[in-house]
């Protein structure tokens, strides 16, 4: 899938640079003692690539809707062609026909279609063009099913009344199988969720304890004159070297969750994508600010 930059992604990336810039620049510092000055620095990084990604991302998540729109309409297309085949017409004069019909997404391929049949293109070479410009696998199938029975001399109203079938059979099992899998989606997001909380006990609460309770354990094994067991009193230090290892585990986590949900209930990764990004960076984001409002 390509996606074209526009005006208003060139507008997102530069309003993410503009925040990441302010960020570095009043939030880090770069003498003496080189690091984030506080604790909103690295969440304003996420939300930056954020913004300067975001355009980008509703426009993928529109084209997959308008894939599905496409598919829908090519039903209703191969549709009005059948209706019109049986009534003694020929195809490219029945696809001529009903490409006055609207068909949403699909109408300007349609009417790309049918200017091309009028102005003398073969028919199998103007469905060919048809079908890549759609970029859809569905599509593609049908029309290459299509030629192959025109070029063979076939009854092609008993073709086209088949690939009608086929491409609703295919709707039905993604309707179903997107059915099916709601609530496996539902509990996919419910234990990510849980599992960022566990990660927070862990870091805000449990490790320091059972730091202070080795610092302490440490101390009164030297006052017994027992050495050697100092290396049990990591201190805060210990809770520190664990909180990059905790955000690695959230973001791993939450990619490989969400692609997961998207080959459940749409059957590709692509469309894991959203749910992907949902996950890390919200699980980022509320990793990162308990830690900054706890102080660990």
């Amino acid at each position: 899938m390509n996606i074209e930059l526009k005006t208003k992604h060139y507008i997102a990336i530069g309003f993410g640079f503009l925040i990441l810039l302010i960020d570095f620049i009043f939030l880090f510092n770069f003498t003496g003692d080189i690091g984030a000055k506080t604790w909103v620095f690295n969440p304003l990084i996420v939300i930056a690539f954020l913004i300067a990604l975001l355009p980008i991302l509703l426009d993928i998540m529109q084209d997959n809707k308008d894939q599905k729109e496409k598919e829908a309409k090519f039903l209703e297309l191969v549709r009005n062609i059948v209706e019109t085949v049986r009534s003694g017409v020929t195809i490219p004069n029945a696809i001529v026909q009903v490409a006055r019909v609207n068909y949403g997404t699909l109408t300007p391929h349609v009417e790309k279609l049918s200017n091309q049949i009028t102005w003398g293109y073969p028919l199998h070479e103007a469905l060919t063009i048809f079908a890549n410009d759609t970029r859809n696998s569905v599509i593609k199938r049908s029309v290459a099913i299509v030629i192959q029975a025109e070029r063979s001399g076939g009854d092609m109203g008993s073709v086209l009344e088949a690939v009608t079938q086929s491409v609703l059979e295919i709707k039905k099992v993604r309707e179903e199988r997107k059915a099916n899998a709601y609530t496996q989606t539902i509990q996919g997001y419910l234990i990510y969720f849980v599992f960022i909380v566990i990660m927070i006990i862990l870091q805000v609460y449990l490790i320091p304890k059972l730091s202070e309770i080795g610092g302490e354990l440490s101390e009164g094994l030297s006052g017994a004159g027992i050495g050697g067991l100092t290396g049990l009193s990591g201190g805060a230090g210990a809770s520190l070297e664990l909180g990059p290892i905790f955000i690695a585990t959230i973001i791993i986590q939450g990619l490989f969750a969400g692609l997961m949900i998207g080959k459940f209930a749409e059957g590709d990764f692509k469309s894991g994508m959203k749910h992907s990004l949902i996950m890390v960076i919200g699980g980022y984001l509320v990793m990162s600010t308990i830690k900054g409002i706890v102080g660990v």
